[in-house]
């Protein structure tokens, strides 16, 4: 009997899942399979490959032939790699654990406590603002006191004011008709 091991197509439509199966080279696709070796979802991030070595290690041995996407999946495992005695790859690609719904509830709790312990805190951040405001007001303070010395010094060069009136493009109706 000609054994292969090949994919069983399973899932929906659009969402491809397959398990890799040992199966009579004779019988459909989807038909009945020797055993079941592994599973290989293609459409996660990163895609989900789990064989079982061992017995992928014993059809290989016996003669059970991979099709072409099995071998490359042994390939990408390393068990095509250990069946036919050549360095290992490296390792793939995991994705990380997902937490339980009791941990996110947990940390999303602890965060609100978090943001409730940074309330009375924010009462000290205005605090911390009106201090810039104060900052903001001295320029504005320090501006009109470097205008007092120009004019203190203008009017100390020309008592009258006449000629600080001129400067700025007016004229004054006594200082032309002497």
């Amino acid at each position: 009997m000609a054994v292969k091991i090949r994919l069983l197509r399973m899932g929906k439509i659009r969402n491809p899942q397959y398990r890799i199966v040992v199966a009579d080279s004779r019988t459909k696709r989807d038909g009945r399979a020797i055993e079941y070796v592994g599973i290989y979802q293609p459409k996660e991030h990163p895609s989900i490959i789990q064989v079982k070595s061992e017995r992928v290690q014993y059809w290989l041995s016996v003669g059970a032939q991979p099709s072409e996407a099995v071998q490359r999946i042994l390939e990408k495992t390393g068990d095509w790699q250990q069946f036919k005695g050549l360095p290992a790859p490296p390792p793939l690609l995991m994705a990380e654990p997902k937490k339980s719904r009791t941990e996110v509830y947990e940390a999303e709790s602890k965060a609100a406590a978090g943001v409730a312990d940074t309330k009375p805190a924010t009462p000290k951040k205005s605090a911390k603002a009106e201090p810039k405001a104060e900052k903001a007001a001295e320029p504005k303070a320090e501006e009109p006191k470097a205008d007092e010395p120009k004019a203190a010094a203008e009017t100390a060069e020309d008592p009258a004011g006449a000629g600080a009136a001129q400067t700025e493009g007016t004229t004054v109706a006594g200082a032309g008709a002497n």
